[in-house]
């Protein structure tokens, strides 16, 4: 019994440090994002202990979400699978821009293609071009593209992949579903980023997208990846925190986004 009191006073010491250094900043994040966090700064505890916890505060966990044949399709081959999308933000003076975006389902990581107000064809098929050239000998690991039936998604474009032996397979009309692992990109941009931000013009869109996507590939945790950025995967663990362990904050944008680690 008193172990299991001493126990319980230590995970909630760790969860208090912790929190004592986001200052409560952190109100959108589920229990899976906080246990990523804690894991990235040394506190080594298990996520059912962050679940209870928020539990017990009054904090309802993120909805569950059960396996369905094509999520596990796209679980199963997500080394192969590469996946775009465009989605557009208007400015203050409302105009409307579109950001063309290319995600890697294995390692989550995202690649900024261009922002333009007007999604060509033929400027979409040179974006594609411009980012195999970037992945180099990496886009030989690609089998599979998937993409939604915008008419900006034209022959060109799929001839660009085809043309290294990748399977382009467009999705359903009306079934965001089918690419889940780009909109759930959106939506995390969107949420975390560009929904926050008065958005002047192209210059400043590039900016927040792009502070928003070393955000998502440097630092934030993916429950996909056990708890680690994409770009970091090979990264040794940060050492166990101890009691005298402390925590610096690195602000993105103003602010909005919040970085912690620990300080050498």
């Amino acid at each position: 019994m008193h172990t299991a009191v001493r126990a319980d006073h230590r995970r909630r010491k760790h969860c208090g440090s912790w929190s004592c250094a986001s200052r409560g900043r952190t109100r959108g994040w589920g229990y899976q994002r906080i246990h990523g966090e804690l894991l990235g700064l040394g506190r080594k505890l298990g996520a059912s202990t962050v679940w209870e916890i928020l539990q017990k505060a009054g904090i309802d966990p993120a909805p569950q979400r059960t396996n369905q044949s094509w999520p596990a399709f796209l679980k199963a081959q997500a080394s192969a699978i590469m996946a775009t999308d465009l989605f557009h933000i208007d400015t203050v003076f409302l105009r409307r821009w579109f950001v063309l975006f290319f995600i890697d389902h294995g390692t989550r990581h995202v690649h900024i293609a261009g922002i333009t107000r007007h999604p060509t064809g033929p400027w979409i098929t040179q974006q594609a071009r411009n980012y195999l050239m970037d992945l180099g000998d990496r886009a030989e690991s690609i089998s599979l593209l998937i993409r939604d039936r915008g008419t900006y998604f034209t022959d060109s474009f799929d001839a660009v992949f085809r043309a290294i032996g990748v399977h382009v397979i467009p999705t359903p009309s009306r079934v965001p579903r089918m690419n889940a692992i780009a909109e759930r990109w959106i939506a995390s941009c969107r949420r975390e980023a560009t929904d926050r931000v008065l958005i002047t013009g192209e210059h400043h869109l590039c900016l927040v997208v792009s502070e928003h996507a070393e955000h998502y590939n440097r630092h934030r945790p993916h429950r996909f990846l056990g708890q680690q950025a994409p770009d970091r995967l090979t990264d040794p663990e940060p050492p166990i925190a101890k009691d005298h362990t402390r925590i610096s904050r690195h602000d993105r944008l103003g602010g909005l986004i919040h970085e912690h680690s620990q300080v050498a």
